[in-house]
């Protein structure tokens, strides 16, 4: 998909990599639509109010600390799934009749590597991006009749307030978000933003403990 005349729309774009999503968008020549999603009903007025969108941003999204096995962590769960699973579901269904209507654009879906392991830092925030891999998988196959490009981003930790007091490796908002454009504008249904990304990838049907020496390094 070309980004030339483009509009999109973009979860989460008041801080961190949404932000970052916006200025580059801005600067290849569109304008964003921000919107923090937390309400059903808020989703389906936006896209009754949004009928030009041809690209949906799927960004928004939180990240806590903690396993499963915690006094909280079916709470957590829950919380983690209405953001980053369900949020993404909901506007995907929303969006998909815009998108037709428009010639099918696309869809691009912040992921994780946390989408393919796990652990107890961040068990929940884990397991609600590999549910939003799976449906990102699942959509792309369902949206290929109507033309709509689906893309999955997948990266690290990145350099914002979300990932505040993580003393490990961090990419550069910017840098992911042009690294993503880039592979939109080139077609792509999926993109690694970073190293550790490409290394736990290349390593998925490799022994675990591989991948997971690797991240914890």
């Amino acid at each position: 998909m070309k980004l030339d005349n483009a509009t999109v729309f973009i979860t989460g774009a008041n801080r961190g990599l949404g932000l970052a999503f916006a200025r580059e968008a801005l600067a290849r020549g569109v304008v964003p639509i921000k919107l923090d999603v937390t309400k059903p009903e808020d989703i389906v007025a936006a896209a009754r109010a949004c009928g030009d969108v041809t690209l949906l941003i799927n960004n928004a999204g939180i990240a806590a600390t903690g396993g499963f096995l915690g006094e909280d962590a079916v709470a957590s769960a829950q919380r983690h799934l209405d953001t980053n699973f369900f949020g993404p579901l909901r506007l995907t269904q929303a969006f998909a009749p815009i998108l037709a209507a428009n010639g099918g654009g696309a869809i691009l879906n912040v992921l994780s590597i946390a989408s393919w392991i796990n652990g107890p830092l961040l068990g929940n925030y884990g397991m609600s991006k590999s549910a939003a891999w799976a449906m990102t998988n699942g959509t792309r196959i369902e949206l290929t009749e109507q033309k709509t490009q689906v893309l999955a981003l997948h990266v690290g930790f990145i350099d914002t307030d979300l990932t505040n007091g993580f003393d490990v490796p961090k990419s550069a908002p910017d840098a992911v978000v042009r690294t993503t454009l880039d592979a939109l504008e080139a077609g792509a249904s999926e993109v690694l933003a970073d190293d550790i990304t490409r290394q736990v990838h290349a390593g998925l049907s490799a022994d675990p403990a591989v991948y997971l020496q690797a991240i914890s390094r």
